[in-house]
């Protein structure tokens, strides 16, 4: 990466940081007073989703001996004052003004965890605190360290104020060279930690260089028999920051999330799902530094939220390949809406674990101003999984690395800016259509708006399942490139204007049924 590409992205890192410090996001949601209108006019059934309610009464964590004054470990008093309050019926735990140090919080039911301006919980970058658990993680089920924020079949739940919470994530992430300047990379090495053989990426630690050479599934160690063998790569079991698993009536509004040891906001099948007006600041180079996964939930509303992530953004799965398609939860009946990404993979992504299927996902009036995609659909033979009935309009979009369309199918597991450098090769034998094939259908998209892209649309459909019935209108894109069409079927594009600077403006090949601007291919 150029100099000025690296210098252009950490200045957007230093505005985002200006942003969490206290100024107002512009997309910031009025709840009490829009929160309904979210729920009109959609394309699909959908009943409003209750906002959790909680009693009155309130602890304050410094009546449980909380001290902020970022030395003293709060872990016990912030909990205390958790169980104590759920134990008389639930109500609000206030985290005031200051610094506050602490291992891993528990939200119990009927739990309003509200943290105050100016106040900053910093969660101990220890991996000793934080015990490992049976979990999912990347769609499959394995073990993880657990996650600084977690909540487990808790109901009625809320992460509220405008404090932040800070992940400590440099502490845990491994980072690659390619991914900093030379003075970034420099001070990595210096501060301790292994390299790799090829001394192109750093861990924080043995442990989690061991980690990595025992995953062959991306990040999911594989063939670990005993407890012995996980507690030997703890420092590799990166915790997502905030984990709600099977949980109903959460709301996440107002705070922001920075420095997550991996994925930020993880809601793992969870029903009635409000996350507003929230902040996530993740570093560009942070290895699967998310903005939001939901995976697996029903009835969510994403609205009013400032995204800047170090891998997707806004990201919906469900599952990954055998573990997805036995849990068999499909990720369905979301709203997503009046969100702007300023840095990610991509800006509004479906998959790659998608094998449980997704259905019935509205996306509306969102900004993504560099990311690397736009609007990323991707996944690969061995998921299974149906995605379908999904609606976006009105996306404004600038400085895209690569598409703002993306349908890829032959995912490889890299960023589509890896991909453009480290193309994966294709095999040509096309296999039988099973459960394992992932099929991607019905899909709607309107009133898009991007320049300075590379390519205007990549559709990349498998030879055996191909894209099918993709309908696209009103669309302007400045690009380095045309568009391009591969496997498709039953592909309708009405007003789209394609300003490309080289080679043709449309190549459509081995499809069917394509039809642009009244031109059939």
């Amino acid at each position: 990466m150029n100099y000025y590409l690296l210098k252009a992205k950490i200045t957007s890192l230093a505005v985002s940081l200006l942003l969490a410090g206290g100024i107002k996001a512009q997309t910031r949601v009025d709840v009490s007073k829009e929160y309904e209108n979210y729920f009109e006019n959609i394309p699909f059934s959908m009943d409003v989703i209750p906002l959790p309610q909680f009693p009155s009464r309130s602890v304050n964590i410094l009546e449980t001996g909380a001290i902020g004054d970022g030395l003293a470990d709060n872990t016990e008093a912030i909990n205390s004052a958790i169980w104590q309050l759920a134990a008389e019926g639930g109500g609000r735990v206030i985290i005031p003004s200051g610094i506050w140090l602490t291992g891993p919080i528990t939200l119990l039911d009927n739990i309003d965890l509200h943290a105050e301006a100016n106040a900053l919980v910093i969660f101990d970058s220890d991996p000793e605190k934080y015990p490992i658990i049976e979990t999912s993680f990347e769609g499959l089920n394995t073990r993880r360290c657990t996650s600084p924020l977690n909540a487990l079949g808790a109901t009625n739940i809320a992460l509220t104020g405008e404090g932040i919470y800070d992940g400590s994530g440099d502490a845990w992430r491994p980072v690659k060279k390619n991914k900093l300047s030379a003075a970034q990379w420099k001070n990595f090495v210096e501060s301790g930690g292994v390299l790799n053989d090829k001394k192109d990426m750093w861990y924080p630690s043995e442990q989690s260089k061991r980690g990595h050479l025992v995953s062959d599934q991306f990040n999911n160690p594989q063939n670990l028999q005993t407890d012995e063998e996980w507690e030997a790569i703890r420092h590799w079991l990166r915790p997502v920051l905030v984990s709600f698993r099977h949980c109903k009536n959460v709301w996440i509004d107002g705070v922001t999330f920075r420095n997550s040891p991996c994925w930020s906001l993880h809601p793992l099948s969870c029903e009635n799902v409000v996350i507003t007006n929230t902040k996530v600041f993740n570093p560009w180079y942070s290895q699967n530094g998310d903005a939001l996964d939901l995976e697996s939930c029903n009835k969510a509303l994403i609205a009013g939220n400032l995204f800047d992530a170090g891998d997707d953004a806004i990201c919906i799965k469900s599952g990954k390949d055998k573990d997805g398609r036995e849990r068999n939860e499909a990720c369905r009946n979301v709203i997503i809406t009046d969100n702007v990404v300023l840095h990610g993979h991509g800006g509004f992504v479906v998959g790659s674990e998608m094998s449980g299927g997704v259905n019935n996902i509205y996306v509306k009036n969102c900004t993504f101003t560099g990311t690397d995609v736009g609007l990323r659909f991707k996944s690969t033979r061995g998921r299974g999984g149906v995605v379908e009935n999904i609606w976006i309009e009105n996306i404004i979009m600038s400085n895209i690395s690569t598409e703002p369309l993306l349908f890829d199918l032959f995912y490889s597991g890299k960023s589509a800016v890896e991909d453009l450098e480290n193309p994966t090769e294709r095999k040509e034998n096309i296999p039988a259509v099973t459960e394992e094939t992932p099929s991607f259908r019905n899909i709607y998209i309107k009133d898009v708006y991007c320049n300075n892209a590379r390519r205007a649309m990549y559709f990349n459909g498998l030879p055996e399942m191909k894209i099918s019935n993709v309908q696209v209108e009103n669309v302007v894109i400045s690009s380095l490139l045309g568009a391009e069409l591969i496997h498709t079927d039953g592909v309708n594009m009405q007003n789209v204007i394609i300003r490309q600077q080289e080679g043709p403006e449309v190549q459509v090949r081995q499809s069917r049924d394509v039809i642009i601007n009244g031109i059939k291919y």
